[in-house]
């Protein structure tokens, strides 16, 4: 089996930056530049109160998406993406941030696609609180790039993460572009 094709950090990072960028300016209307530098890191950068969506990612290479952000940027994201006013993280944020997260991990799913080929992404699954941790069980290395978004009377910033690792495991780095229906058979 030859091993997968690598992916570097700056790949993940100009990924991660095309993609929010491409997905704020068009469907959310919203401005959002970098913050500071991308870091590779030991623990994901998600603040410990808000919300964070978790998408997995499968294939040649593994690992876990996340966008993360404080509960009042939620709703102005979710307010933006909905053409209306949230002002209270409900079912309608939680939906919308994993609606925003599974474009943004999934453009940067589809540009990384490039370098290693298919990739599947599961559905996300958005966390919301006070004092919350999470944490990848297989892999600990985390891009980490910061994004703030000044559109609006308040700055606010918004995490987007990724955590890869080569798949190593023999024959689970094929992925299908989707189930085969099955033939029904009429008399």
């Amino acid at each position: 089996m030859n091993p997968p094709p690598e992916i570097t950090a700056s790949d993940i990072i100009e990924a991660i930056t095309a993609a929010t960028h491409d997905v704020f300016s068009t469907m959310l209307g919203l401005q959002i530049e970098p913050r500071g530098g991308a870091t590779e890191d030991d623990s994901p950068a998600a603040p410990t109160s808000g919300l964070i969506a978790l998408i997995g990612l499968a294939g040649p290479w593994t690992g876990t998406g996340s966008v993360s952000a404080s509960g009042d940027f939620a709703c102005r994201m979710a307010s933006a993406l909905l053409m209306a006013p949230c002002d209270a993280l409900n079912e309608n944020v939680l939906d919308a941030i994993g609606e925003i997260a599974n474009m943004v991990i999934g453009n940067v799913k589809t540009s990384l696609e490039d370098k290693v080929g298919p990739m599947g992404l599961s559905t996300p699954t958005v966390i919301y609180g006070h004092d919350f941790q999470t944490r990848s069980a297989r892999i600990h290395r985390w891009t980490v790039v910061p994004f703030v978004c000044c559109s609006g009377p308040v700055s606010e910033t918004l995490y987007v993460q990724m955590c890869l690792a080569p798949n190593r495991e023999p024959g689970q780095g094929n992925v299908r572009a989707g189930l085969q229906m099955p033939q029904v058979l009429t008399a």
